[in-house]
């Protein structure tokens, strides 16, 4: 690895001093490094249920970044990019402070499930209320602690119900701050995706903290590409931020291309699938993206491509229901370079064989 550069500031640089960083009553002094546990709940057995944070507040100021995962339970993807991130070297020499929440869903996590115990999606529950549901009352202690003290946030996904994302990043990139932090990460592909009611960026762009999310991988399943490439960007931003010492590029930066748009195509009739496709693929307009066929094989019904794009979801259960959502097709304005990009990003971080 090259050395670092301690003068580095990278281009979203901010060194105000945001005064003390507390997190439950608890002041985290400059440099230090905290584990706390934040108390969202009493189970029904009489034990706790909390919060596990790591705060790292460096001894210069700057700006003070969230990074969390598993919101949804089984996204456990982002769990391993925080515990990699927690070991690296570098955070010694942090500027401003690193809140990092590896899992949300406590409860969701253990039970190796998306949902809260009341079928609740904690990603539709902010932001939150001390008094309401158990959702809420989760969704209320990390808005007030966590994302309440940061200037900026990444939140990390993958995708859910059998289906895997190509790594991307999705922002609404009319918020002030989030395209920068977006082009920032490096991935390939960055969605411009509105924001949903009840969510995590919902309520953090009200409290004008910009945001981005990473979606990479399956849910319940380690995908080493979507770790290493969520590791990459989280310290691409935080390189970017100001917070680590810049270093030497070993190859370039890979060129985010946005997509203002998506489609899900959807299985046209009960069976299973059967399909070639990769993500990252180039697809275009009547191309078939497969067939849906009966076990007997004696019917075939092709799945047709309603558009130019890019492939960046795809469910990986080859049985499906008539109306399923099978394939997720990035649109652009150029299809080339975004291919082109794509290979670049995968070749760059696939091992040899």
């Amino acid at each position: 690895m090259n050395s670092d550069n301690d003068e580095g500031a990278g281009s979203l640089a901010s060194t105000t001093d945001q005064g003390p960083l507390v997190l439950n009553g608890i002041e985290i002094p400059k440099g230090t490094r905290r584990t706390l546990s934040l108390p969202v709940a009493r189970r029904y057995t009489a034990g706790e249920v909390s919060l596990p944070v790591c705060v790292i507040h460096g001894r210069r100021p700057g700006p003070r970044l969230f990074v969390s995962a598993a919101i949804h339970g089984d996204e456990i993807n982002g769990v391993e990019i925080v515990r990699r991130l927690l070991k690296r070297q570098l955070l010694p020499k942090l500027r401003g402070a690193l809140i990092a929440v590896p899992v949300v869903n406590v409860y969701g996590f253990v039970e190796q499930t998306r949902y809260l115990p009341d079928r609740r999606d904690l990603n539709r529950c902010f932001p939150g209320s001390a008094k309401g549901s158990l959702a809420s009352r989760l969704a209320n202690t990390f808005l007030q602690e966590v994302a309440k003290k940061a200037t900026h946030g990444i939140d990390l996904h993958t995708g859910s119900l059998h289906r895997t994302n190509l790594p991307q990043v999705r922002a609404s990139l009319d918020v002030p701050g989030s395209e920068a932090l977006a082009r920032s990460f490096g991935a390939p592909v960055i969605l411009d995706s509105a924001i949903r009611e009840g969510s995590l960026r919902e309520s953090v762009g009200e409290l004008g903290v910009p945001m981005i999310i990473y979606e990479a991988g399956e849910a319940l399943r380690f995908d080493e590409l979507a770790i290493k490439a969520g590791l990459r960007g989280v310290l691409s931003v935080m390189r970017d931020l100001g917070m680590l010492p810049a270093v030497k590029q070993k190859s370039r930066r890979v060129e985010p291309f946005v997509a203002h748009g998506s489609s899900w195509v959807r299985a046209p009739e009960s069976g299973i699938l059967v399909t070639k496709l990769q993500l990252g693929a180039r697809v275009a307009r009547g191309q078939w993206l497969g067939t849906i066929s009966d076990p007997l094989a004696e019917e075939e019904e092709p799945i047709i491509s309603p558009t130019d794009g890019v492939l960046i979801g795809r469910t990986n259960l080859p049985l499906v229901n008539e109306g399923d959502a099978v394939f997720h097709i990035g649109v652009f304005e150029r299809l080339d370079p975004v291919a082109d990009e794509v290979d670049y990003f995968q070749d760059e971080l696939t091992p040899d064989s």
